[in-house]
């Protein structure tokens, strides 16, 4: 346990340890803290934080309770190739999504100057940097939690129960409502949970796509470290967003008890798709248009408009990543190349540090220690990524971890982010093998190094892999942090997007879809690899 803790020590507690501390010392004792939590600029992000979560999350359940009943009950040919599609934008950067909306709703989108040719407008409309872009972005982005948690459960459900309703006089309506809506409330309330928190949090879609008087508590951190310089501001409002997150996660694990217990589970004897008969098609038609328009179009548009230039089509924009200009201080293609180096340091770094802290959380599961340790190591899920990134800059810079000028600084961020997740990829594996093979190989007079090295590194090289693989794509997706840290000489894909979204001009957009279809494709074929990879299904995804 000693170096995942001393890592998560130096490079997560003490971060952001100091950069509230030292905020709310400015603050002269707590006066001031208490006048930005009062302040009618605080109430207001909060309020906008909250309200745009909640509507974001009921029409990103609207949307996916369709495909879940898809992918759990419906026997249509393509089903895995849709259950596949839907998972893509969960994967992608919000970079990428941000991006693909400002493709889609820009005012040079083909869908924008379908819709004004359709109304006779005089010019494209433009819906960037309005609400709607924002929860349309959401709902792309979340989709997949309520498909595949709710979808999951769903699939579980014992169809018996229907058809004893059914056979007693309930409608179709009436034995979902009082059947199988029961069964399916711990998963919906979960998946609710999920997409809560996802959006609560918004970082890059609200900075890009939203207004400017637009902002979740995580870009208002980012506003009042990056642009205002006040830390005592940006220690308040990262205070108050990690009492909201745990209180959300209070509340959800009081709500996510599955009353139910086991109760409608099916073992797979008795599971079984049935093929739509009658007006289900109709509903299967409606599904599959729905997804093709909400989470096909937008990725349709954005490899469009990477393609498009005034001459027309071509791979123009991605020949223009070699060139140098001054919105970047290099060649856009660097940062594609630094962004490969340092996801794959990153994953390098959170496997191993992820690794050492499973194997000591597994050791010591039932021990006070190791369930305190556990918990630590979630903290970095729900801590601002923009007040680790900002912790880094004022903690770090003193020998003997003076890195504010060192490339590992951006690899060592990513990672404290992708650790997270490796945990929980890594724990349940170890606690999977069985302690006989240990106990046999010890017999057999093999060392405890030569144990691990013969009997669990083996089991668990799949898994390891897997870890690795969604590190990999954590990091190379990573925006929060990295926006801090990453050096003009330097920047992540991520980064450069963002920089040249920010600028004006069609070469600058062109570009920005350039990097966004790579950092997707690549995004995709990380995560599909994983998929094949693994041996058993990691949670809801």
């Amino acid at each position: 346990m000693a170096v995942p803790a001393v890592f998560f020590a130096v490079l997560f507690v003490w971060p952001v340890g100091t950069i509230i501390a030292t905020g709310l010392t400015e603050a002269g004792a707590g006066g001031d803290a208490l006048d930005v939590l009062l302040a009618p600029t605080t109430r207001r992000v909060l309020w906008f934080s909250t309200w745009q979560a909640v509507l974001s999350t009921v029409l990103t359940l609207a949307v996916g309770l369709p495909g879940a009943w898809l992918v759990a009950r419906v026997d249509v040919p393509g089903r895995t190739l849709f259950r596949a599609a839907v998972t893509v934008p969960f994967v992608l950067p919000t970079v990428v999504v941000a991006s693909a909306f400002t493709g889609l709703l820009g005012s040079g989108s083909p869908v924008m100057a379908w819709i004004a040719g359709l109304f006779g407008l005089d010019a494209p409309p433009r819906l960037t940097q309005t609400l709607a872009a924002v929860l349309l972005a959401h709902v792309f982005f979340n989709v997949a939690v309520v498909v595949r948690t709710v979808g999951g459960r769903w699939s579980n459900l014992d169809p018996r129960l229907v058809r004893a309703a059914r056979s007693l006089g309930a409608s179709p309506w009436q034995a979902f409502r009082t059947v199988t809506l029961p069964l399916l409330r711990p998963a919906i309330t979960a998946a609710s949970a999920i997409t809560f928190l996802f959006t609560f949090t918004s970082f890059g879609i609200v900075l890009i796509l939203g207004a400017p008087g637009m902002a979740t508590l995580e870009v208002a951190i980012y506003r009042a470290t990056a642009q205002l310089l006040d830390l005592p501001q940006a220690s308040t409002l990262a205070l108050l967003q990690v009492v909201a997150v745990a209180a959300a996660l209070l509340v959800n694990a009081r709500l996510g008890r599955d009353r139910a217990g086991s109760s409608g589970i099916t073992t797979a004897a008795h599971r079984g798709l049935q093929r739509p008969r009658g007006l289900q098609w109709a509903g299967v038609g409606a599904t599959v248009l729905l997804m093709a328009v909400v989470i096909g179009l937008p990725i349709a548009v954005l490899v469009e408009r990477s393609l498009a230039t005034a001459d027309g089509h071509s791979l123009a924009w991605y020949r223009a990543l070699a060139d140098t200009d001054s919105v970047l201080a290099v060649a856009p293609w660097e940062a594609v190349r630094t962004s490969l180096v340092f996801a794959v340091a990153a994953a390098a770094v959170a496997t191993v540090v992820g690794g050492a802290a499973a194997v000591a959380i597994t050791r010591r599961r039932r021990s006070t220690w190791g369930r305190a340790f556990d918990l630590l190591l979630m903290l970095p899920l729900g801590v601002s990524a923009v007040t680790v990134g900002f912790g880094f800059l004022i903690t770090l810079d003193t020998p003997p971890l003076d890195l504010r000028a060192s490339p590992i600084l951006v690899p060592l961020a990513q990672a404290l982010v992708a650790i997270p997740f490796v945990v929980r990829i890594l724990v349940p594996a170890l606690e999977a093998i069985d302690d006989r093979l240990r106990q046999a190989a010890a017999v057999l007079g093999a060392s405890p190094t030569g144990t691990w090295r013969h009997v669990d590194l083996p089991i668990l090289f799949r898994s390891a892999t897997v870890a690795a693989g969604f590190a990999f794509a954590i990091s190379l997706g990573e925006f929060g942090a990295t926006v801090f840290i990453a050096r003009a000489t330097s920047p992540t894909i991520p980064v450069a997007i963002y920089r040249l979204l920010g600028q004006p001009g069609a070469i600058n957009l062109g570009r920005a879809m350039a990097m966004s279809c790579i950092l997707m494709v690549v995004t995709i074929v990380v995560v599909a690899a994983v998929d094949r990879l693994r041996v058993a299904d990691l949670g809801a995804f």
